[in-house]
């Protein structure tokens, strides 16, 4: 067979195997784009930069499917036609095998990890083994005996994968029909049997994750300064978001900084999660479990501080970014002490935080009372760790930071974690237990009050009751204090399985919709300059909890009211009345808002800060992925030498070269 016959038997290959792929261009008749991608990004602090790229033009590699650690011989070694692109089982996406990877990258063009449909039987976690280790209140200045984990080792399944720096692209892809076409076109065309050699043409796979930004924030953040066109490129933005925050009576959120003769007690919870993939982070239990624990009990206490309200006021305070060396939290503190918040820290009287356990040894046995009685009747028993350890992980430690708050935090551990996937894809629903008799709709899955549900509900209770006795209010009150389990159901549902729901619907304005999605919520915090999804749910959602209807306002009044900075006013679509599809919105009055949640070192221009996260997030321009066959080099210099137009048409060498 000549040459140019060979060419055109390529090209046969490339269409067959691409049945139903739309021919009306020649790149339809090469590639095969892949629907659902997800990608490692590179972030940069201080010091460093972790997470993966691309070349600009993408990395390019042909497939091999690894069956085994014992497998990566042919990747690392052996294998005749390098680089290679890896597609991984999630079971072999681990520490071990993603360094021996790294280490022989010259031969590795990237990595595909296959998402399965359900959670692995073991652990993992690809966070560090200590979280924020360099930023919580445990320093070499402050009990240094107690700083980075040296006492208790609070991720022990931590493999700090997340924190690691790869210089080829890696890629989450769902368990579909996209893997299914991927591992036909390997079997078909790569794998080698009886000790043979995979012939041409060869299945290959191209990624594109071209990040802009390296070195470290500080460098990024200089060329983001550099000015040498009307419009310069940006590189890197810092990671940021919103905090939000309410309280049981209102603050003049116009007069900033200390309230004479206000106490107040803070009642915090984490918004945000994260994982290797940065828009695959659930966060069911490291954050979803907690912020939902406090709206039911911000909830519980609605009618309660409205009719008996006790002298304190209570601040609920949902913290954004506090993965990353805590963002929002220390954003507070910072504001506060700047006198750029509704109160300052003058005004704290103590804080209760629902994420980890920890104590405040001197000054918290009365909390701990409080927690107990508060608990009583009820199915959660609440415990002192019974030695002396440090605070774990939590917003909790940026306060103490600044001054000495008496404070509890809240969890289900007495030591290490016992969050099996600590910030990983696998912290889902199915995690928590959170499932749904079969056959049941969309709509009755909201409703239907599963097990987890019934247990946070008593958890929102305590929570609930707690605050409303160390708010100084009355022991008698407590019967009347209880989380709603439908309410809680219904929050999990929406941010565990699906925010587009007929629920969430009615509470948020008709322009948000779009946001609402058929999957679970991805909790990053991300570098929007506006408030990201997850933020603005949990604001509609904190207005709706606490607030009340004006029913006599309209869309305009309520929008545009011009009344001290008391309250917040908020739109909603509501619901649509029996028989009809018109929906009748309302005008929420809350005390919900939102701050700020940016690290101050970005105010200060200290990017090479020690007291502030510094963390930010490469900019790109292109992810994507696809597949196809690709000609040897021999076809592949012949094609280009060749002065014959119609060969333009023939082979498979249009593919990128390996």
């Amino acid at each position: 067979m000549d040459l140019l016959s060979s060419k055109w038997l390529v090209n046969l290959l490339v269409c067959c195997l691409f049945v139903g792929v739309g021919c009306n261009s020649v790149e339809k008749k090469i590639y095969v784009n892949l629907n659902y991608t997800v990608p490692c990004v590179r972030l940069l602090n201080a010091t460093h930069q972790i997470g993966c790229q691309s070349h600009l033009s993408g990395n390019v590699g042909v497939l091999h499917v690894l069956e085994s650690e014992e497998n990566l011989d042919w990747v690392l070694h052996s294998g005749l036609t390098p680089p290679y692109l890896v597609i991984l089982e999630s079971s072999l996406f681990t520490r071990s095998i993603m360094m021996k990877l790294k280490n022989g990258s010259s031969r590795v063009a990237g990595v595909a990890v296959v998402t399965p449909n359900a959670n692995p039987s073991q652990g993992t976690s690809p966070h560090t083994s200590c979280p924020n280790e360099n930023t919580g209140v445990y320093t070499e200045n402050y009990d240094p005996t107690m700083a980075r984990c040296n006492v208790t080792v609070w991720n022990p399944l931590g493999t700090g994968l997340s924190y690691e720096e790869f210089d080829f692209p890696i890629f989450a892809m769902k368990e579909d029909n996209d893997t299914q076409v991927i591992r036909q076109c390997y079997m078909d065309h790569n794998r080698a049997g009886n000790g043979s050699t995979p012939q041409y043409p060869l299945c290959a796979m191209q990624l594109y994750s071209h990040m802009s930004a390296v070195t470290d924030t500080a460098t990024c953040m200089r060329r983001n300064n550099i000015n040498f066109s009307l419009s310069p490129e940006m590189v890197c933005d810092p990671l940021s978001d919103f905090n939000v925050w309410a309280s049981t009576r209102p603050l003049n959120n116009t007069a900033k900084g200390h309230k004479e003769g206000e106490s107040v007690v803070l009642a915090a919870a984490r918004l945000d999660s994260r994982s290797f993939f940065f828009d695959i982070a659930p966060g069911a239990e490291s954050g979803v479990s907690g912020f939902v624990a406090l709206l039911a009990a911000a909830h519980a206490l609605r009618n309660a501080t409205q009719e008996a309200p006790p002298p304190r006021n209570i601040l609920y305070a949902f913290f954004h970014g506090e993965t990353f060396d805590y963002i929002g939290s220390s954003r507070m503190v910072y504001d506060m002490e700047k006198n750029n918040f509704a109160v300052d820290l003058d005004n704290i009287h103590s804080v209760l935080e629902v994420g980890q356990v920890c104590i405040f040894m001197s000054c918290v046995k009365k909390l701990i009372l409080r927690l107990q009685s508060a608990a009583s009747g009820l199915n959660v028993s609440v415990e002192e760790p019974g030695f002396s350890q440090p605070l774990p992980p939590s917003s909790f430690q940026r306060f103490l930071r600044a001054r000495p708050i008496p404070g509890v935090v809240i969890e289900d551990h007495r030591s290490a974690f016992t969050n099996s996937f600590y910030e990983s894809m696998y912290d889902n629903a199915e995690y928590l237990n959170i499932s749904y008799p079969p056959d049941l709709t969309p709509d009755e899955q909201l409703e239907y009050v599963t097990d987890t549900a019934k247990a946070l509900t008593e958890v929102a209770t305590v929570v609930a009751r707690t605050l409303y006795i160390q708010a100084g209010g009355a022991e008698s009150r407590l019967g009347s204090i209880n989380a709603d389990p439908q309410m809680v159901t219904r929050i999990l549902y929406g941010f565990l399985v699906r925010s587009n729901n007929s629920w969430f619907q009615q509470l948020i304005p008709s322009d948000l919709v779009s946001h609402l999605t058929d999957r679970p919520t991805n909790f990053y915090v991300g570098v929007a300059q506006q408030p990201g999804k997850p933020t603005l749910l949990v604001q509609y959602l904190l207005a709706n909890l606490t607030g009340i209807v004006v029913s006599d306002t309209c869309f305009n009044n309520c929008v545009f009211v011009l009344l001290p900075q008391m309250y917040s006013y908020l739109w909603v679509q509501g619901a649509a009345p029996p028989n009809s599809t018109e929906r009748v919105g309302f005008c929420m009055r809350s005390a919900a808002r939102l701050s700020k949640a940016l690290s101050p070192a970005f105010d200060l221009h200290e990017y090479t800060s020690k007291d502030y996260s510094t963390w930010t997030e490469s900019r790109w321009k292109t992810i994507k992925g696809r597949i196809f066959l690709v000609a040897s080099h021999e076809l592949e210099v012949n094609f280009w030498a060749s002065p014959a137009p119609r060969r333009l048409l023939g082979g498979a060498s249009f593919c990128p070269p390996l």
